[in-house]
């Protein structure tokens, strides 16, 4: 699938006479890059493509459909939120020297390229160095930076477009038709504008786990709730999210600091919340909570082992003690 917001680097990919041994897709995550590289992967081993598209109809393309292409391998974490493991790359190595079986291309396709492990990176370096045959690697990455420097260096690197605000609103307005166009808009405001994760925040329910955590956050401040409560609460929602809400509304209370005066439509469900804290702390606390959500959110993006309710609970103490420095 390629959503219209991808339509310019779709044919620039596809066009090329001449392919790299390894792309590096990278951007935004709830975008559409897997869609836009199972494509891509698709056209890589069609045996007629028409159009720039993958026939669908070939032996090659009936394969992958079937999930038994013999020289595609896809290579994915084992669980959910778990890391690429060096053993799924010693096995993408051995399936890169081999001879293809259909005699056209091999073709990898391993994401997120960030939840390989140290040594499963330094694993494919081999691959990435000495390219075997006509094959090809399609990384995908959310946060590039955390990849190894030698990696992105031996990759061809592709930044994917991110859609407008409108582009956004409009295609998910249209997968989303009985929703309500303002609850689609905060649903965006509340993915940071990408449409897919805005979906998955609608159709999982994410904006009645919003309001828990937002109603969660007033009690705590209110003394009606303990941050061990509330942590013990909140141990089966996604971590990521809730740091980037916690995130956006640090940046949003620095913002209303800076400019001694506050935009409601940015977090409305926490406008009154955001502005009591803007008065209460210091822009240096804030700024340096800031400093520790990221920090933390890495580890979380980075699979680490984590005690999460204790994170919760350290974050939840952290948030409170703004309000205690006034």
């Amino acid at each position: 699938m390629i959503y219209p917001w991808q339509q310019g680097l779709w044919q620039q990919l596809s066009q090329r006479a001449q392919h790299a041994h390894a792309y590096l897709l990278y951007g935004q995550g709830g975008t559409g890059k897997r869609a836009f590289a199972e494509t891509f992967v698709a056209l890589l081993l069609c045996q007629r493509p028409e159009g720039g598209q993958a026939c669908e109809t070939c032996k090659a393309c009936l394969l992958r459909r079937a999930g038994t292409h013999p020289d595609l391998q896809r290579v994915l974490p084992e669980e959910p939120d778990k890391p690429i493991k060096i053993d799924q790359v010693r096995a993408l190595v051995d399936f890169v020297a081999q001879t293809a079986q259909l005699g056209g291309r091999k073709v990898v396709l391993l994401a997120p390229a960030e939840a390989m492990n140290l040594n499963a990176a330094n694993a494919l370096l081999k691959s990435l160095e000495e390219p075997s045959g006509n094959t090809v690697l399609v990384l995908l990455s959310d946060a590039p930076s955390r990849l190894l420097p030698t990696i992105r260096s031996r990759c061809l690197q592709q930044a994917c477009p991110h859609p407008s605000s409108a582009q956004s609103l409009q295609w998910l307005s249209e997968q989303m038709p009985d929703q309500e166009p303002s609850l689609c808009a905060q649903a965006l405001h509340w993915a940071g504008g990408s449409p897919l994760l805005a979906q998955a925040l609608l159709q999982a329910d994410g904006l009645a786990q919003r309001s828990a955590v937002v109603e969660g956050v007033k009690a705590l401040l209110k003394n009606q709730q303990t941050a061990s409560q509330l942590a013990e609460s909140w141990n089966k929602l996604d971590l990521a999210r809730v740091f980037d809400w916690f995130f956006a509304w640090s940046q949003a209370i620095v913002r209303q600091q800076l400019a001694g005066v506050s935009d409601a439509t940015l977090e409305p469900d926490m406008h009154k919340v955001l502005g009591y804290l803007a008065q209460r702390s210091s822009q240096q606390d804030v700024l340096t909570l800031q400093q520790w959500l990221l920090e933390q959110r890495q580890k979380v993006l980075g699979k680490a082992n984590l005690n999460r309710v204790l994170l919760l609970e350290a974050l939840l103490l952290r948030w409170a003690s703004l309000a205690a420095k006034g």
